[in-house]
């Protein structure tokens, strides 16, 4: 597995768990602002421990690859950058779709030639057992909602953007919908700018610090 795809990992891992985190103090329940603040918390652990496999391959620290790169340097697909708080229907939708491609490419690496990504990730794939479930029980709530199903619409382009060609034909059968032109990686939305300022701040202000 290349660093390119290693870090193509980590920095969905990393922006998804940001976005996530913005639920917290403000969710629509408490019990979910405590499920959001946990899923972004694990999230966030994830992308560091892809970070220190692509770091090593690079000869530098996970917070370096993390924090020091410019936006544009990142790999992370359109899909998690995408910002929707106060909308609570988009933001399950793509928990639930996100959670979903996410499994089949974490079962994919469970079955790598390499034993370390292997390994990681049969351990990412346990802790993101909770994540599964609580995607799936939500979206069962919300399946008859006409918001939600509009979500589902609007954002499946980009999620097919999340996994490479040859896992897509599968995606679309767990989630019951119709190929269409993905949404792909290469290049970011507008809102990835100001996520990342908020991101670095720390480490640009006190070079250094470790997050």
């Amino acid at each position: 597995m290349s660093a390119q795809e290693l870090l193509a990992l980590a920095d969905d891992e990393l922006i998804l768990g940001w976005r996530n985190s913005e639920w917290t103090g403000i969710a629509p329940f408490l019990e979910e602002d405590v499920a959001f603040s946990s899923i972004a918390q694990t999230e966030i652990g994830h992308a560091r421990a892809w970070y220190e496999l692509a770091a090593r391959e690079l000869g530098t620290e996970a917070d370096a690859l993390a924090f020091d790169r410019q936006p544009e340097e990142y790999h992370c697909a359109p899909f998690v950058e995408l910002r929707f708080v106060p909308d609570w229907a988009q933001t399950i939708a793509r928990h639930w779709l996100y959670e979903t491609a996410d499994a089949i490419r974490i079962q994919a690496l469970m079955h790598s030639r390499d034993p370390e990504i292997a390994g990681l990730a049969e351990k990412i794939d346990r802790e993101e057992a909770y994540h599964r479930m609580h995607a799936d029980m939500w979206a069962d709530r919300l399946r008859e909602e006409p918001r939600f199903q509009q979500a589902v619409d609007e954002l499946w382009p980009y999620a097919l953007g999340v996994l490479g060609p040859e896992q897509r034909d599968r995606f679309r059968e767990v989630v019951g919908r119709e190929l269409v032109d993905p949404v792909e990686r290469g290049k970011h939305t507008e809102e990835l700018a100001p996520l990342w300022e908020e991101m670095t701040m720390v480490r640009r202000s006190v070079p250094g610090a470790s997050w």
